[in-house]
């Protein structure tokens, strides 16, 4: 068992906020946050994970420690991606329940009440689903794209995977898990693991301060993280099998090519060129299996040496407010 799941929660929420590069956000972020909480008459803490900021958020979270004794920060001694800030932050919550959020001021922290009340009729996952997503065309896209292919592969029945904004019961997650880009596919993880998952429309508002951090160079790496989701839930057991099946279709895809270069040869008398496709045709798919497999595989190593060794992927600073 993980020594997450071993430790006994000591509050009824925990909110969790990864941070990157908000040093405009992160005050009146912190001050919306414990405000709304702080409503509900519930003991709470905020837990800010600064993820290696170098805009000056540093000293913007150690102050909002300094003015709220509900806050925590986690300063990382270095970036390790927003994952990786959302699972160090769950690892050392004391919540029965965990809410998400991004640092951006974009998620509405009024929107947290109605997440926790939504979890306590029965779910293990709430999910935000920013219907009005306010943002630009260009942002909206790679996340369309993102939820299509998600919904797609595995069926769960979430809108808007890519947003933060979620509750979670302690036990629906195990953060020593997280990896990679997989803050996208909690809800994802939390089917898998037998939870129910349900859904809930919330705010979302226009960024006003800092810089997007998302574009369309993430959707190589979606995809890459479905197919190891893919791996580990389907074909934990018998990763060869699913090697098999894409080596299969791509093999499938190369002797198409191949047939259709050798009738274009034939057509134009140059058999010559027909051998050359061929070749490079079988070439380029027995690469691409070797890429994917051996990356899954190097994923899979690593994972497992982090689970053996009982060391995290993190690297931690400091922390302040504790």
């Amino acid at each position: 068992m993980s020594s997450y799941h071993q430790k006994e929660p000591s509050l009824d929420i925990s909110v969790v906020v990864p941070v990157y590069n908000e040093r405009d956000n992160v005050g009146p972020l912190a001050d919306d946050i414990v405000r709304e909480v702080g409503k509900l008459n519930r003991p709470f803490e905020v837990i800010l994970v600064n993820d290696g900021s170098k805009d000056g958020s540093t000293s913007a979270l150690d102050g909002v420690a300094s003015s709220h004794p509900q806050v925590k920060v986690i300063h990382f001694a270095e970036n390790r991606g927003q994952t990786i800030a959302i699972a160090a932050g769950m690892y050392y919550s004391v919540g029965r329940v965990i809410v998400l959020m991004d640092g951006d001021r974009q998620n509405d922290p009024s929107d947290i009440g109605l997440l926790v009340a939504r979890l306590e009729e029965g779910f293990e996952c709430v999910s935000g689903w920013r219907k009005n997503r306010q943002d630009a065309g260009i942002r909206k896209l790679p996340s369309r794209v993102a939820n299509w292919l998600v919904n797609r592969i595995t069926g769960v029945p979430v809108h808007d995977l890519g947003c933060t904004l979620k509750a979670y019961t302690r036990n629906a997650l195990d953060p020593t898990e997280l990896f990679g880009e997989m803050h996208r596919f909690l809800a994802v993880m939390v089917q898998e693991r037998g939870g129910r998952i349900d859904e809930l429309v919330v705010k979302h508002h226009p960024r006003t301060a800092g810089d997007s951090k998302y574009g369309m160079g993430r959707i190589p790496r979606v995809v890459a993280d479905m197919l190891l989701m893919r791996t580990l839930y389907k074909y934990r057991t018998r990763p060869s099998h699913m090697a098999a099946q894409i080596a299969q279709w791509l093999f499938v895809f190369a002797l198409v090519f191949a047939f259709m270069c050798f009738v274009s040869a034939v057509r134009s008398g140059m058999l010559g060129f027909f051998v050359v496709w061929f070749l490079a045709a079988i070439i380029l798919t027995v690469g691409s299996v070797v890429v994917l497999t051996t990356g899954l595989v190097c994923e899979l190593v690593i994972r497992n040496r982090y689970a053996l060794s009982g060391r995290h992927p993190w690297i931690i600073e400091r922390m302040t407010g504790d």
